[in-house]
């Protein structure tokens, strides 16, 4: 039996997952079900960049040298900005994050992190492919874990077309290093 002012074991029983806090307070947390319009808008301008560097280097292919590296770079820190977005969004799990948040924040931040690498020594086809698995990943799994309580409610409508704008611009990307 423990003595009352006997303070608790420093490290969770799982690495994974942290304890419960020993003093918590329940909070209500009211999701919209859709994004408001300024996080729709906010959330396109971020892919913005990524399909207008693809369509640049169809139109302005004397500049490529710049456009490339520039358009896949954007592209790889979105996709490690994103995994923090999952990360803190874990924070409000009332036991800690789950595996799957914890196993896709992780995924996504080594994919953009080598993806910027990648780019940085001229390996842009490799940088391209895992942009593209990311992005897909995104916007698959992402409804999937809103549906869940996993991420928020409106990632359900949003990521499936903002992920698939991302999509299509990285195959316009790779369609032009094929060529």
């Amino acid at each position: 039996m423990r003595c009352a002012l006997e303070a608790p074991p420093l490290l969770p029983s799982s690495l994974l997952m942290s304890p419960r806090a020993p003093q918590t307070a329940p909070i209500t947390v009211n999701e919209p079900l859709r994004s408001p319009p300024v996080d729709v808008f906010l959330a396109y301008a971020a892919i913005v960049p990524i399909t207008a560097g693809a369509l640049a280097l169809f139109v302005f292919p004397d500049w490529s040298r710049a456009i490339l590296p520039l358009t896949l770079v954007w592209a790889g820190a979105i996709v490690t900005f994103l995994s923090g977005v999952r990360r803190g969004v874990s924070f409000r799990m009332p036991d800690g994050a789950t595996i799957g948040q914890l196993a896709m924040m992780g995924w996504l931040f080594l994919a953009g992190l080598s993806s910027i690498l990648l780019a940085g020594i001229q390996s842009f086809s490799l940088a391209t492919g895992i942009l593209l698995l990311a992005y897909v990943s995104l916007g698959v799994l992402d409804p999937i874990a809103a549906r869940k309580g996993e991420a928020p409610r409106s990632f359900a409508g949003l990521r499936p077309y903002q992920m698939g704008l991302a999509v299509l611009s990285l195959a316009g990307v790779a369609l032009w290093l094929l060529l």
